[in-house]
Parts: structure tokens; C-alpha cells; sequence
């Protein structure tokens, strides 16, 4: 017979209390992602992993999302666009410079750009493919779907139209003859959304290797009911971390953050967000951040506000 020693008496309970405790256990939960803000529909969706945000000015909240379930890696900009402070301006290189990258067209604007995107597709004369306007400038004529924003107006996101010497983007009318000087406005293809449904087949069947393969992306995702605006970037090219979105996820993504109306910009290598200056999202060109042939940058300047 063995004797059991003072110790051995006070260890071996205690052993047998922890096994047994550990025996009965489940492995501990994973602990909530904090969403804060984001739709829950959104948050559904992209099942996060991570979220990262913080905000730049009232109305304005930048957000840097990573999901868990699928190889996305999020940036995004929640507008509120009925706040007076809120402008936005298309940023291009000036005549004779050809391409400049956001990065240094967002700088050229000083303290009151607090964010911008790559904005629309270009041709090898460093021209947009589609209909430009900032500071009431017209440049191009192809009416595809735009972004358009004039001080005091709420944004437009859908079709343009040209009508003899008037350019229609929604409520707004321009005079190509004599521009207004405010208007600012920038093209993408394809529209993804409007009246809260995809638009078309979101040419799956015509450019399937351009919209149903995953690319880097941005766009542009508005609510006039809401007056509240997405401006998003998905980073891309990065396989099994961050492979971009297919058009038809991207315009999922928007439905789900509660845009009814979408546009998509230029991606791939373009594709960049900056914030006050300095990109936040990786461009998957090798080299870094592209120079593009425009942007669309968010202000924040009280002189948009009406004087009382």
C-alpha cells in the first residue's frame, strides 16, 4: 500500500478539478467585431474580421474593413451629403502634366480635402473615356453614367444626358456655351444600381473577364432618400488576402450598405483611396499608386454652407 504524502493529498483533487473543468468546456467564443456604424445588412455581407474607423469631420466617417469569410479588404467613405459643409470637386492634372497620381492631386487642394479616389477611366492621351465637369469645364462627351455634385444641390448618381448644347446630370442642366463654373461631375461604367436593382446583367455577358473576375474596384453608392452617400475601394490582386470584388459583388456590397443608386469607376491599378493626402488603401500595381487622369475628392469647407 502506498501512503499518500500531506502534498499529494492537497495536489491530486486539484488536478482532477481542472481536467474535469477542462473537459467540460468549449473552446472560448471568438470575441465580436465591433461594426460601429456599419449597416447591419452591410455587416452581414461582408462578415468582418476586422474593422478600423474613425471620423474626419461631422457627417464623414472613414472605415477599413477585412473580412473573415471572403478574401476582401474594404475602404470606405460614409457621407452624410446633406451636412452644408460638404463639397466635392474632380481633380485633374493640369494642361501639359499628363497623369498625376490622387496622392498629389488631393494635396493641391490644402486643408479642405479630406478624402479622394481614382475616378474615371482614361485613354492613352490621358483623356477621360467619359463626360468630366469641374469648375463648370466640360471635358469629353461620352454620356455614360456620372457622379455629379453642384453646391446646394444634393448629389446626382445615374445617366447623363446631352440635349443640343445642354449637358443633363439629373436636376442639374449645363450649358456647354456657357458653363456655370460649379458644377463638378465624373463618369464610370458600368451603372451598377438603380432604384435599388442591378442594372442590367451588369455586363457579365458582354465583358465577362472584366465584370465577373475579381479586380480591384471603386465606386460610388448613393441614397437620395437618406442623403447618404458610400464612396468605397476594395483592394485587390493580393490572392487569398485581398482579391477584389466581381462587379456583381460590388454592386451586392452597395445594396447591402443602403445605396439604390451606383456607379462603378475605373479599378484595377487605378484604384486608390487617399485620405488628407496619403493613400490608406494598396494599389496592386508593383510600382504603387497609379497616376490616373482624374479623381473625385470630399471636401469640407463652411464656405459651401448658404450665408444666413
Amino acid at each position: 500500500m502506498v501512503r499518500a504524502t500531506p502534498d499529494a493529498r492537497v495536489i491530486f483533487p486539484a488536478l482532477w478539478i481542472v481536467l474535469g473543468a477542462m473537459s467540460g468546456c468549449e473552446p472560448p467564443d471568438r470575441p465580436p467585431v465591433l461594426t460601429d456604424g456599419l449597416p447591419p445588412a452591410a455587416v452581414r455581407y461582408l462578415q468582418p474580421d476586422r474593422i478600423s474607423s474613425f471620423q474626419l469631420e461631422e457627417g464623414v466617417v472613414y472605415r477599413s474593413v477585412r473580412s473573415r469569410a471572403f478574401p476582401w479588404s474594404v475602404h470606405l467613405l460614409d457621407i452624410d451629403a446633406t451636412r452644408c459643409e460638404l463639397g466635392f470637386q474632380v481633380v485633374r492634372p493640369d494642361e501639359g502634366e499628363g497623369r498625376k497620381t490622387v496622392s498629389e492631386l488631393s494635396r493641391r487642394l490644402g486643408r479642405t480635402a479630406l478624402a479622394a479616389v481614382n475616378g474615371d477611366f482614361f485613354t492613352p492621351e490621358d483623356l477621360p473615356v467619359g463626360v468630366e465637369v469641374t469648375a463648370g469645364e466640360v471635358r469629353g462627351r461620352a454620356t455614360r453614367p456620372v457622379f455629379a455634385w453642384r453646391p446646394g444641390f444634393l448629389p446626382w448618381v445615374g445617366p447623363s444626358r446631352l440635349e443640343g448644347d445642354s449637358l443633363h446630370l439629373g436636376e442639374l442642366a449645363l450649358s456647354l456655351s456657357d458653363p456655370d463654373g460649379n458644377t463638378e461631375a465624373v463618369a464610370g461604367f458600368p451603372a451598377l444600381l438603380s432604384e435599388s436593382a442591378w442594372v442590367g446583367d451588369l455586363q457579365m455577358g458582354d465583358r465577362p473577364a472584366f465584370a465577373a473576375q475579381r479586380h480591384p474596384r471603386t465606386a460610388v453608392g448613393w441614397n437620395p432618400g437618406d442623403g447618404r452617400l458610400w464612396i468605397v475601394v476594395t483592394d485587390g490582386r493580393r490572392e487569398g488576402i485581398s482579391e477584389g470584388m466581381t462587379l456583381p459583388e460590388l454592386a451586392g456590397f452597395l445594396l447591402a450598405l443602403g445605396a439604390t443608386e451606383a456607379v462603378n469607376l475605373d479599378g484595377g491599378g487605378s484604384s486608390v483611396m487617399v485620405i488628407r493626402g496619403q493613400s490608406v488603401s494598396r494599389p496592386s500595381d508593383m510600382a504603387g499608386e497609379r497616376p490616373v487622369a482624374n479623381g473625385l475628392a470630399v471636401l469640407w469647407d463652411p464656405a459651401f454652407c448658404p450665408a444666413e
